[in-house]
């Protein structure tokens, strides 16, 4: 009995047609991983930008009836980063860590957060991912 040479090509196609939905499926986990991790990026970014726009409103009372309203607001460390801590707990939008630093003139304000998303476990093996924002502001004045 001799077989067709159709019949020994039967059922190849069914593997290659496997392996496409495969990697179908996987680009589609990786984009909404992707547009996951960019709307937690958004959303850490628009806290820390909140934050140091109270920062850079967070004068100095004593710097400023001492010296003067320049050209800018003074700022100290401990006036901005009381200003932060309000306006971080007044935003509702949890942070792990949160720093802020200044000039005296211009402040920045560097937030961190964990978070967890969509398919992490298939891309990140389970662990949060970091999302860190840095923010610049400054309060100038008219002379």
């Amino acid at each position: 009995m001799r077989r067709d040479e159709d019949d020994a090509e039967g059922g190849s196609t069914l593997p290659l047609v496997l392996v496409c939905w495969l990697v179908a499926a996987l680009m589609a986990f990786g984009a909404i991983a992707a547009s996951d991790a960019f709307l937690e990026q958004q959303a850490v970014q628009s806290v820390c930008d909140g934050a140091a726009l109270a920062a850079a409103n967070a004068t100095d009372e004593a710097a400023l009836y001492a010296t003067g309203v320049g050209t800018a607001l003074p700022l100290t460390r401990a006036s901005t980063q009381t200003a932060v801590a309000d306006q971080l707990a007044d935003g509702g939008t949890a942070l792990d860590a949160w720093s802020t630093g200044t000039d005296g003139v211009e402040v920045t304000v560097r937030c961190t957060r964990q978070v967890e998303i969509a398919f992490g476990w298939l891309f990140l093996g389970g662990q949060p991912l970091e999302r860190t924002a840095v923010a610049g502001a400054r309060a100038p004045t008219t002379p």
